[in-house]
């Protein structure tokens, strides 16, 4: 069996941070320029060398985006980047445009092309096409099902490398191929500036009356322009045995609980996928653990040749769990410092997300004091460092959440 990856998203340092620590394989974020997530945070320079001499002493892997559908424009300053990018040790360059493909070839040979989901492989023989360009991996498109995966991977060379998102929002148009931002804002979602007008409400008009009408959904369904978040935690071992070798988690512009969380279900359902193979069946406990952050409902999208109906929904996300406090400092001496996020007080009970086998333990808050060993009752400073008498073996990194008591629809 090849190496089986978990590819996680990172919009900045902190992100990136928490993938790793949560067991991401590799991240995927981008410079402030030729990448799909304008609004992101995204990376200077000297963040890019940094962020990748630090996944690679984790022994981990760092991928830069390229992957925007570039004008004659976009190319100036684009030789210089990659040759930056090679030089800083980048470990591969996602793209999705054949001429920029062709420029890495000629400026860095020795840098490894990964084929963008943008570019709409649906086909073995565009597979086959993108392979005789010398390309290291295929990010295939979301509107493929099982048996065509299966008929690519058995197209094309072992050692090309598949990759396919697993979980997170999907765009509505063609592989993200969106006119609609352009049109109605003139920020391009296919060079980075995307703002994702399919979430908004939208009215329909009867042209002849000029009455207008909101778009509202029934007992069968409508919102023609959202989608519904991708979750394939349990095909997991379905897509191993298609031939699927990077699983991708989408969310650039995600929260770091939300990065947190969804890393810490998939390495710990990946991990058992690959020990159970076909007997694996994914745990009740990390579905739940899904539902404790940001998310639109679920579909398993195209791979199972759903009605396209259950691709669709409402376009207001829901969560179970709120971010309250992260950990900066290891449990010592029965308590533990936290960097609080959101308001809590004495006598709420936190629950840990934690890589370790702390997940899910209860903190009950008894007893709080800031820097000064002065008590607080009520915790309404943000980023205010607190100290939480605890006996739970907590690490920094990790989170402490809270249930939310009426969780919004």
């Amino acid at each position: 069996m090849a190496n089986l990856e978990l590819l996680a998203p990172a919009g900045n340092m902190e992100k990136l941070k928490t993938a790793f620590y949560y067991g991401a394989d590799a991240c995927y974020f981008a410079g402030k320029k030729y990448g799909l997530r304008a609004f992101s945070d995204n990376f200077e320079d000297e963040e890019l060398a940094k962020s990748i001499e630090y996944a690679h002493k984790l022994h981990k892997k760092a991928y830069i985006t390229l992957n925007i559908l570039a004008h004659n424009e976009d190319f100036e300053g684009m030789k210089a980047y990659i040759e930056y990018l090679d030089k800083i040790g980048a470990d591969a360059v996602i793209v999705s445009d054949v001429g920029i493909i062709e420029l890495v070839r000629q400026i860095a040979p020795n840098l490894d092309i990964h084929v963008s989901t943008q570019a709409n492989i649906t086909n073995k023989y565009a597979a086959q096409f993108f392979v005789k360009m010398g390309v290291k991996r295929l990010i295939l498109a979301r509107e493929l099902s099982f048996e065509e995966i299966k008929e690519i991977r058995e197209a094309i060379p072992k050692d090309i490398e598949i990759e396919t998102f697993v979980h997170g929002a999907m765009c509505i148009s063609y592989s993200g191929r969106c006119l609609l931002s352009n049109y109605m804002t003139g920020r391009d979602s296919n060079r980075g500036a995307c703002v994702q007008a399919c979430r908004w409400c939208y009215t329909i008009k009867e042209q002849s009356r000029q009455e207008e009408y909101e778009i509202q959904e029934d007992s069968r369904g409508t919102y023609i322009l959202n989608s519904k978040d991708l979750c394939m935690i349990e095909y997991l071992s379905k897509l191993i045995e298609i031939g699927v070798t990077s699983f991708k988690i989408e969310g650039r512009m995600k929260s770091p609980y939300y990065v947190a969380t969804v890393v810490n279900a998939y390495r710990r359902a990946l991990d058992l996928a690959i020990k159970e193979k076909d007997k694996y069946q994914c745990p009740a406990y990390l579905l739940e653990e899904l539902e404790k952050t940001s998310h639109r409902r679920y579909t398993t999208g195209f791979y199972l040749h759903a009605d396209n109906k259950e691709y669709l929904q409402s376009s207001k996300p829901i969560q179970s769990y709120e971010f309250m406090a992260i950990v900066v400092e290891d449990t010592s001496h029965g308590m533990v410092t936290v960097e609080q996020r959101n308001k809590f007080q004495k006598g709420d009970i936190l629950e840990v997300l934690s890589p370790t086998e702390t997940l899910n333990m209860q903190l009950p808050v008894e007893y709080m004091t800031d820097d000064q060993q002065e008590e607080v009752v009520v915790a309404n400073k943000v980023q205010q460092r607190l100290h939480i008498k605890t006996n739970i073996p907590l690490h920094a990194g990790d989170i402490l959440r809270k249930k939310i008591e009426e969780n919004m629809e």
